[in-house]
Order: C-alpha cells, then structure tokens, then sequence
C-alpha cells in the first residue's frame, strides 16, 4: 500500500515539472487523476470479485505488485496521451489494494482492536509517505527526475509482489469473528460466496449509505492531489520548497490515525452507542477549520503552511480508524470486501474525480485559493452535519450483524451435533 500509493502521488506531488516537461495545462492534472479515480470504479470491484473467485492472495500479488511494471512504463512516456494511458492502466491494478487489504485487516482483528489496526497501518503508510514526500520533491531538480521516479517505484513494486507470494498468509474470512473463530475454514466460509443481489443489499443498510454520502462530500482528498500545485501556483512556492509540507502532513496523519484509534476506543467506553460518531464528525467540522485557517491566508515563509499542513492531517488522518471499522462493523465478513469496493474504489474515486476534475479547471478560471475555500471549508461543514444522521442507525446496524452471526453460530453447532 506504501509503494502503491508513493507511486501514485508521485505524479501530483511532481506535476509542475511534469507539465513543463510535456507542455500541459492545470487542467491535466485533474483529467489524470479523475482518470485514475475512476477506472478505479470499474477495477475495484472486479478484484474483490476475482479475490473471491480466486484467491486474495493471487490478486494482492498480481494486481498490487506485479502491475508496478506499468508504472516503469508510465516514465518512459512522451506526451500527455501516453501518461493518460499508463497512468489509468496502473491505477486499474492498485485499485485493488484498499478494498482486500482493508478486508484481510477486519480478519486479522477483532471488534475492539480493529480500529487500532487500521489506525497502525495507515497511520505507518503516511508517516513514512510524510519523509518519503520531500525526497519526491528534490526530484524536480533532476533532469528527468520523475521519470527516475516513476521507474525505480514501479521496479521495487514487482519486487513487493514476489514478496507477498512468497510470504503472505490469508487469514480466511471471519477468522476474527468471536461466534466464527473457533469453526473450521470450510464452515466460516460457508456464505463467502459474492452475488450482485448480497452487493446490492449492502446499499439498504442505512448507515452505510450514511457513510457513503459522507464519503462523496470529503473535499480533504484534495489535499492530497492538489495541495503541492496550490502551494506553488498562489502563493509562489518552488515545487521543492512546497513538497516540504508533504511532511507535516504525512507526520500529521500518521499522529491522526492513532489518535483516531485511542480516541474511538475512549468513546465507545464512554458512549457506547454514539461514542464513534461523535469522533468522526469532529474530524470533519476540525479540517474545515484548519483548513480555512491554513489555505486562505498568505503567511510569507513555508513553516506556517507545514504547520497548518500538519494539522490538517492530523484531522484527516483521524477518519480511517473510525469509518473503517464502522464499515466492519455494519457488515457480515463476506460482504467487507464488497463494501469497501463500494466505499473506496467506487465512491471515493467518483468523489476524488469530481473534485480533481473541477479543481483543475475550476483552478484556471477562478484560482485554487477559490477552489480550496468551497471544497475543504465549506463542503467539509456540509460533511460533518451529514454525519447527525448515523446517531440514529448505527447501533442498530451494528446489533444486526452481531444477530446474525450468532444465528450463524448456532447453526453450525447444531450442524454439528447432528452429525456426531
């Protein structure tokens, strides 16, 4: 996820010597991203179906490592056309990271350890992303250095396939499950089975569809794509110097991802049934205050801006270690993988297109100050209230699986004993 991600931000986090190099526009960086986002949207849910049909394992190492090598393609190209096309090829591979691993996560560890988990895994992946960020950015004083980039991540990512082939070991569906842990494979992977009806009805769980909207209004993923570019196009910074941020940034995430962790296990103790929302729609209302304060204001020298960075990261980066887990919890085992396609590779892609794309072009019209104001501020206020909502689901989607894998349970006991 480290490496797939790396190779991903390298060509946003690298976009203004990219753009003089091929002779492109703003607007380019959006139609890349959007393009990335969303052959996602087709690719994702494809790998949890192939996962499924075939093996988690097969796909991680195919779709995640082995596709590296259309990141070595990517730097060889030539035109603006040639890096659409290996840029979207590769995104359709690593699309499949998110969904599987975060699955595989969820059968690693249980309800009160997960959020923890996904806290450690994410909040490691920006912590090292954060110093890895300024060392990406002195690859604008290379010539040709993101091609340089793009080729030796790329490389090192088939190495990471091989290395998942030979070392990773699945878990296997609902293996952390309290009512499923003690069953054989065979028996907890009796419902695994992935049908478009069971894909569909994920959709009528209330509040996944909650968490979906939620998801479709997070403006902070334009930090991300964008927050580089921004830095250097309205208030004047060098790409090296703005890639500086990257690392607040990322070290921010990484400090908001086991905050988030400590932080839901403290509310669920103190508030049991809104305890978790409670967390994450203080981090929506949070960033758009940070972000308010750290985008719209020219405060001379770059420190400022790593600060304001930095917290809005931390804000950020709260997010996985409770909405992850929320997904978990509202879902059978064999149905997270769908969810989280649903959640990551459909919905958050669609959601990161529509802000790249409008970011790109709305940028050259009116200015990405303008931009930054009406999707991190405004659209994130519109986020956090979205979220009252899921006081009133929540719990009562969280009893309903827990019912239904204790029907499980009993059934299979039952089985059992029948057989003895």
């Amino acid at each position: 996820m480290l490496v797939d991600g790396t190779e991903a931000s390298l060509v946003s986090s690298l976009f203004p010597v990219i753009r003089q190099s091929l002779g492109m526009s703003l607007g380019a960086l959006g139609i890349l991203t959007a393009a990335s986002k969303i052959v996602g949207v087709f690719t994702g849910p494809f790998w949890v179906w192939a996962a499924r049909r075939w093996s988690r394992k097969g796909v991680l190492v195919l779709a995640t490592g082995l596709w590296g090598v259309w990141g070595v393609a990517a730097g060889f190209s030539q035109n603006f056309a040639q890096l659409l096309i290996f840029y979207t090829i590769l995104a359709a591979g690593y699309a499949a990271a998110h969904p599987v691993i975060t699955e595989v996560i969820g059968d690693l560890f249980d309800g009160s350890a997960r959020g923890k988990a996904v806290g450690v895994v994410y909040g490691a992946i920006a912590l090292v992303s954060a110093f890895l960020g300024p060392i990406k950015g002195q690859l604008s004083n290379v010539d040709d250095g993101w091609r340089w980039g793009l080729w030796g991540v790329g490389a090192f990512n088939v190495l990471l396939g091989l290395g998942i082939w030979a070392w990773f070991r699945d878990p296997g569906l609902g293996a952390s499950e309290r009512q499923l842990a003690d069953l054989d494979r065979a028996t907890r992977e009796a419902h695994a089975k992935l049908t478009w009806d069971k894909a569909v009805a994920l959709l009528k769980i209330p509040s996944f569809a909650i968490l979906l909207g939620s998801r479709m209004l997070s403006g902070h993923l334009l930090v991300g794509t964008f927050g580089v570019v921004f830095l250097v196009d309205v208030y004047g910074f060098s790409t090296a110097v703005a890639s500086i941020v990257l690392l607040p940034f990322g070290v921010g995430y990484f400090l908001g991802n086991l905050l988030g962790g400590v932080a839901g296990d403290m509310a669920v103790k103190r508030s049991p049934r809104h305890g978790l929302v409670a967390v994450l729609q203080a981090a929506q209302f949070g960033f758009a205050i940070v972000a308010f304060l750290g985008t719209q204001f020219d405060y001379g020298g770059i420190g400022a801006f790593g600060l304001f960075f930095g917290l809005m990261g931390v804000m950020q980066g709260v997010n996985p270690g409770i909405n992850r887990p929320m997904v978990m919890a509202i879902t059978p085992p064999e149905l997270r993988g769908a969810a989280f396609a649903i959640y990551v590779s459909i919905v958050e892609a669609i959601a990161w297109a529509i802000f790249s794309l409008s970011a790109g072009f709305l940028g050259d019209a009116i200015g990405l100050r303008s931009v930054f104001l009406w999707v991190l501020v405004i659209l994130m206020l519109v986020n956090g209230a979205l979220l009252t909502l899921l006081y009133k689901t929540y719990v009562r989607d969280v009893e309903r699986v827990q019912h239904e894998l204790d029907a499980r349970r009993a059934e299979a006991v039952g089985s059992a004993k029948r057989g003895l």
